[in-house]
């Protein structure tokens, strides 16, 4: 039964990949986005986690800036999450 169930999985997922649907397209886009603003928002803490580690005066705008580099040039969802944070 399980092997059925696999077999009829992959099936529709190997049509859905070769025709494209839009509404399959916009949930791919969707998802690229989320995982870019994930990624842009670790971009994020990572810039605030070495500014903490660093602890030198008057450097945060510095590490502000490479933060919202390093998340905008994921994409889209990173520039949203540069933006948002």
């Amino acid at each position: 039964m399980r092997l059925w169930i696999c077999i009829a999985f992959l099936c529709t997922v190997l049509c859905a990949s070769a025709e494209r649907p839009a509404m399959l397209q916009g949930v791919i886009r969707a998802g690229q986005f989320v995982r870019d603003a994930v990624g842009g928002a670790k971009d994020m803490y990572r810039a605030y986690k070495d500014m903490r580690e660093a602890n030198y005066k008057g450097a945060d705008k510095y590490f502000h800036a490479r933060g919202n580099y390093d998340a905008a040039r994921r994409g889209p969802g990173g520039a949203w999450a540069a933006r948002v944070i």
